[in-house]
């Protein structure tokens, strides 16, 4: 079996991270998978914010838990270290343009030997004034959807087990 189908079928979402950045070079890679995602129409719609302020990411927990309904305290991005928030122009391909980058930079990561994981609610943080404020910080101008947040980070011990899948998960028909 080639390296990358193994890659995909082996990753898994980490909840424990070490509190070490990953290094440039990793983002940058991460980054590059997001990039050559495939797009509706090759309009790239997607963009990336990368967090690896401790002080950004933490607000950004506590907006994100507020809008999950958790409970108090709970950090949403589980410690890591290096947050991506992926959002795109809305069109008719945004959250598919998106949700594609977000599964090449999850694998990606996996590939490197990273943990990742995909956190939801980032439509609900860019609509709040905080999430408005990322996208000035960013540099970023007009309207975005979010579609969804990646984090990362070196994997504090290692990557959870595989899964057992469904049984009728899928058909073929001949």
């Amino acid at each position: 079996m080639k390296e990358t189908v193994k890659d995909i079928i082996n990753r898994r979402s980490v909840k424990n991270y070490k509190e070490e950045q990953i290094s440039d070079e990793e983002l940058m890679q991460v980054l590059e998978a997001g990039m050559n995602a495939p797009s509706g129409g090759n309009k790239q719609t997607a963009i990336f914010i990368v967090v690896q302020n401790r002080e950004w990411i933490d607000k950004l927990s506590v907006l994100n838990a507020k809008i999950a309904g958790a409970p108090e305290g709970w950090d949403v991005f589980y410690g890591a270290p290096t947050l991506i928030v992926v959002a795109a122009v809305p069109t008719e391909n945004a959250v598919k343009d998106g949700s594609l980058a977000i599964g090449n930079m999850l694998n990606a990561a996996y590939a490197l030997g990273l943990g990742g994981r995909w956190i939801n609610r980032a439509e609900g943080m860019l609509e709040d004034d905080l999430g408005k404020a990322l996208l000035k910080e960013a540099g970023y101008e007009g309207e975005y959807v979010g579609v969804g947040n990646v984090i990362l980070g070196y994997p504090e011990g290692g990557f959870p087990e595989p899964i057992e899948h469904k049984k009728d998960y899928y058909k073929i028909i001949r």
